[in-house]
């Protein structure tokens, strides 16, 4: 059996919801720089467009889930600032060490985008509802039954969709990202990471049974450069 047909469920470093230091600091530096050149973040912002339209005169609530170092949540913003539309983004991540490093890399340009520290499988990791709810490159790190959970909690605190940005699970997608960070990543995270996530990614037939078994009945699932999966959600 090919590798690349079905998901793995080993974990990543990142996962270590206690990892911190100067290896985290490096890590989420190319992180951003790997979505910045393969075009991943417009996944995100045109799944936000499609769940609003072009209504831009009501603010729009947006939860980025697994957060990281807020890159996101600055991409959204400047998208939002260019598109005329008004976003109150709240940043979200289970580990404490990732939410100071994303205050530290957002709050002296943008004071008005806010970070919690929250567990997507608690209650109580939002404290209200919120107009959509965005996950870059989060999923793949849960186990299908703990996507079922989640995207079942999330229902609950989400008001017109979610918007899902992941990698595809493609043989061509691992051995480039396999050989791109060995020849310029100075993180071993990433260098171990990177291709690891994509043998934890998704087929489209993966979102069809997840999304069907949490009972999401209206989404769209579209394919985009470089090998990422849009997920959009309505509620």
């Amino acid at each position: 059996m090919s590798r690349f047909s079905k998901r793995s469920y080993t974990k990543e470093l990142m996962d270590d919801l206690h990892c911190s230091g100067r290896e985290l600091e490096q890590t989420l530096r190319e992180l951003k720089t790997i979505n910045r050149l393969l075009g991943g973040n417009e996944v995100t912002t045109s799944g936000i467009r499609t769940l609003v339209g072009k209504n831009a005169a009501r603010p729009y609530s947006v939860a980025d889930l697994g957060c990281g170092g807020g890159d996101m949540t600055l991409v959204m913003k400047d998208w939002s600032i260019r598109n005329g539309y008004v976003l109150r983004i709240i940043g979200i991540d289970a580990n404490p060490n990732i939410i100071s490093l994303a205050k530290e890399n957002v709050l002296l340009n943008y004071p008005d985008i806010e970070f919690r520290q929250g567990n997507v499988f608690d209650a109580d990791y939002l404290t209200e509802d919120v107009d959509i709810q965005t996950c870059t490159l989060f999923m793949h790190h849960f186990t299908d039954e703990e996507l079922v959970r989640m995207l079942i909690n999330l229902r609950k605190r989400t008001r017109i969709g979610l918007v899902i940005n992941d990698l595809h699970r493609h043989f061509l997608a691992y051995h480039s990202i396999k050989w791109l960070t060995a020849a310029f990543s100075h993180s071993q995270m990433v260098k171990n990471d990177a291709p690891l996530s994509v043998l934890r990614a998704f087929s489209r037939g993966d979102w069809e049974r997840l999304l069907n078994a949490a009972g999401i009945e209206k989404y769209k699932i579209s394919w985009h450069w470089a090998f990422r999966w849009q997920v959009i959600c309505w509620v």
